[in-house]
């Protein structure tokens, strides 16, 4: 973190030089820091109000660690992706002085004190168990950005009779996340059952013709129901992260 422009940009606020609107944009622009191997992008929650998060895969442990304790540093919450339990107690070992916490089915480490939550319901659906991984990388998103978390599991198309049943919970929702493998069909069912937006994450849950998920992702991009937005196979956290936007808005 620049201190010194900072200071400047606080300086020049008292003085009346900078209308505060002014001066959020100067921070705004702030440089990353550079550690080499990493650009980290240390004022991400002044821009867009959440920290940037690590995505594990393709990094050293090393290299994960160090993004971590800098982003922890300068945030109140962090969180790293895709991350196994190794990474996890190496994090662990690593930052000291705050909590941390680690999802085995989302594969996602928790380090710091989410926000307190918000009004609104995220709720988090998935067609079947074993889409429950990304659908977890989701929920512990939406949560660690403050936002309040329902799950409803295994409730897919073919047992329809099972999302009916929670028709009062769906409509209690500000948004919900549906996520969905094989022919990638209830988002567009969940959505012609409410007035609220759907958030549909296809995942690389199926057969050899579901394509690794493509199947599932080309349904729901193809959804008859209006109000569905979908996001990448298997992207758990791109649709937490959305859900708790516009739940926060």
């Amino acid at each position: 973190m620049d201190r010194e422009r900072v200071e400047e940009v606080l300086g020049d606020l008292k003085r009346g030089r900078l209308s505060v609107r002014d001066a959020m944009e100067r921070l705004r622009s702030l440089p990353f820091e550079d550690l080499g191997f990493a650009k980290v992008d240390t004022h991400r929650p002044i821009r867009r109000g959440f920290p940037e998060a690590v995505y594990c895969p393709g990094k050293t442990d090393a290299q994960v660690v160090r993004i971590v304790e800098r982003l922890a540093a300068n945030s109140n919450v962090v969180l790293a992706t895709r991350a196994s339990e190794r990474i996890f107690r190496k994090v662990r070992a690593a930052v000291k002085g705050k909590p941390l916490a680690y999802d085995e089915a989302a594969k996602l480490i928790v380090v710091g004190t989410p926000p307190k939550k918000r009004k609104g319901l995220v709720l988090v659906v998935t067609a079947g168990t074993s889409d429950v991984p990304v659908a977890q990388e989701a929920a512990v998103t939406a949560e660690a950005m403050g936002a309040r978390v329902e799950r409803l599991f295994d409730v897919g198309v073919a047992g329809m009779h099972r999302i009916i049943e929670h028709r009062s919970l769906l409509a209690k929702a500000r948004v919900i996340v549906v996520v969905a493998g094989m022919e990638g069909a209830l988002p567009s069912v969940v959505s012609g059952l409410v007035d609220r937006p759907v958030i549909a994450v296809p995942t690389s849950v199926g057969y050899g013709a579901s394509f690794d998920g493509l199947a599932a992702l080309l349904a729901m991009l193809n959804a008859c129901s209006p109000g569905v937005a979908v996001v990448n196979i298997d992207n758990g956290y791109g649709a937490g992260y959305l859900a708790a936007t516009i739940n926060a808005a």
